[in-house]
């Protein structure tokens, strides 16, 4: 498993600053670029940003952030995580991220989805009951948009293309794409069904608990005939230099955010306890460079997967607190989890469990 990749992902939570008052979103923007290029300084290999539209997130447009910080690294691979293809349209998905590409020299990365919020879909005009028929007719136009070659094709969500050729085409040839899947048997076979590379969004409970779903979507691939493709889990965590400093950073921050959340749904309220098996029995990577190396590399040889991404921003946390952050998971977590898996301590470990 030396050829695993790791990110960090953020959905550029708006931070407080030291008077504990929020950042300006502007702030908040300028400070998501300046911890992507920490991330490639300290040996990171990608960095993914989430669209959203609420006042709690600043990242609407991943690309626009992603093409700024391609004018300031040179080998970080630059994601979306997600793009929600359901609400936007999959030609100016990729001509964006096409041209991201052309800026980053084939560094440019789509996780598509359908996203676990729902706002962008009357911001920009549709309709909620038709949120299986949007994603389902856009991925498949924007599968076939993949192949830079004339696109034919016709649904019920927009006008139909004959013989359409769309520009510009990318630097690689090949936009990297990914099916984000927060875990439905359906969205894992419709990845495979499109012989896409599956990314599992897995932000509660044990990893362990996906192995199905990696078996499934193995499966799927070898039924359809398609060829063998990577998967990856985005998870959320935070990293400091003891078990106790993360624990207690993360908790405010991860309170305020899951609470507000858990409101909105009508969830029951989040209490610590549940923090805490999260953090030691779930999917919460959190705690010293040890104790989150060991849980990705028990991940990684339990799942079986070629990426691992780490939420590394939750809630209000200050700017100051995640750069500490991306500083330990690619200077320590990293370096430690190449050596467990090539030790195969990590697979005894998730053997074990």
């Amino acid at each position: 498993m030396s050829d695993v990749h790791f990110g960090l992902g953020t959905f550029g939570d708006v931070t407080h600053g030291p008077n504990g008052v929020p950042l300006p979103y502007a702030d908040v923007i300028r400070n998501v670029v300046a911890e992507a290029v920490r991330a490639e300084e300290v040996g990171v290999d990608a960095i993914i940003l989430g669209e959203h539209h609420r006042d709690d997130f600043v990242i609407s447009t991943p690309e626009t952030i992603l093409a700024g910080i391609a004018t300031k690294t040179s080998r970080i691979l630059l994601s979306s995580g997600v793009t929600v293809l359901s609400s936007d349209d999959p030609i100016r998905v990729f001509q964006r991220f096409a041209t991201l590409d052309a800026l980053s020299e084939g560094r440019a990365e789509v996780i598509v989805g359908r996203g676990s919020f729902t706002e962008s879909f009357p911001l920009f005009g549709y309709k909620l009951e038709d949120y299986q028929v949007l994603f389902e007719e856009k991925l498949n136009l924007f599968s076939e948009l993949l192949k830079e070659t004339p696109v034919t094709w016709s649904g019920t969500t927009r006008p139909p293309l004959s013989d359409q050729e769309v520009y510009p085409k990318s630097h690689s040839g090949n936009i990297r794409t990914w099916v984000g899947v927060g875990g439905s048997p359906e969205s894992v076979v419709r990845a495979a069904g499109y012989g896409l590379p599956l990314m599992l969004a897995i932000i509660g409970g044990a990893p362990e608990r996906f192995a199905p779903y990696v078996d499934l979507y193995h499966r799927a691939l070898d039924q359809l005939g398609k060829p063998r493709q990577p998967i990856g889990v985005h998870s959320p965590g935070h990293i400091a230099k003891t078990d106790e400093q993360a624990i207690e950073e993360l908790w405010p921050h991860y309170e305020a955010s899951f609470g507000r959340i858990g409101r909105e749904r009508g969830w029951a309220p989040m209490t610590h306890e549940h923090y805490l098996n999260e953090v030691h029995h779930g999917a919460l990577f959190v705690g010293s460079p040890e104790t989150v190396a060991r849980k990705i590399a028990r991940a990684v040889s339990a799942l079986g997967i070629a990426r691992f991404d780490l939420k590394y921003a939750t809630g209000p946390m200050a700017h100051e607190t995640l750069l500490d952050s991306i500083e330990l998971y690619g200077t320590q977590v990293i370096p430690m989890v190449r050596d467990m898996l090539a030790s195969g301590v990590a697979a005894s470990e998730a053997a074990a469990r």
